[in-house]
């Protein structure tokens, strides 16, 4: 039977200092809000026989899907952020009522939300820009056999940052690739030191 992760309450840093009125709460129900679904569907997929949907997935399709329900969740708890619903729109939360029908295609108040499987919470971005950026890191246990005992889905790192567009690197790309911005060294230790969540 799959195991539940749990948000270890401990790993908080009750003095982050937070935009727009987010609380520390908001994001640890938006974690648990992610485990409580791996869980579900995990035990309905064990009970029919299949593999755990962490294994499933691709790893874009995962770290897309996480950022879906994390936007989602604090979105719903926050007090002063609704979701972006332009399509595409950024950032991915927005302050309630600031712009026409909560939608905007680059607007400037607000939260982007990131996740990534890299450690350090480098992720690559569509383009570099001043911005509120929220990166969740999280770890999915591929390695332990048999595939039935592994670790639950589970993340490390909470990291909320005001980041400038110097803070960025260009990933140039060939003629089929689009080129994406990625924060450099300086850029991830500067969102690093402001860090909401550590295991």
């Amino acid at each position: 039977m799959p195991s539940k992760a749990t948000v270890d309450l401990n790993a908080f840093n009750q003095d982050a200092m937070l935009p727009y009125s987010l609380r520390v709460e908001d994001f640890q129900i938006a974690m648990q809000d992610v485990y409580d679904f791996f869980y579900d569907v995990n035990s309905f997929f064990h009970g029919k026989g299949l593999p755990r949907f962490d294994d499933s997935l691709r790893a874009a399709n995962m770290s897309g899907m996480i950022s879906d329900m994390l936007t989602a969740s604090v979105a719903k708890h926050s007090r002063g952020l609704c979701q972006n619903t332009f399509h595409n729109g950024h950032p991915d939360l927005i302050v309630k009522g600031r712009y026409p029908n909560d939608s905007v295609m680059a607007g400037s108040e607000g939260i982007e939300i990131k996740t990534t499987r890299r450690k350090g919470a480098a992720v690559d971005t569509h383009g570099a820009r001043a911005q509120w950026m929220c990166v969740f890191v999280y770890d999915i246990d591929k390695t332990t056999e048999p595939a039935q005992d592994r670790r639950p889905t589970h993340f490390t790192g909470v990291f909320l940052g005001n980041v400038d567009e110097a803070d960025f690197r260009r990933n140039e790309r060939g003629t089929l690739g689009t080129p994406t911005s990625t924060l450099h060294k300086e850029g991830v230790r500067k969102l690093r030191s402001s860090w909401i969540y550590r295991l």
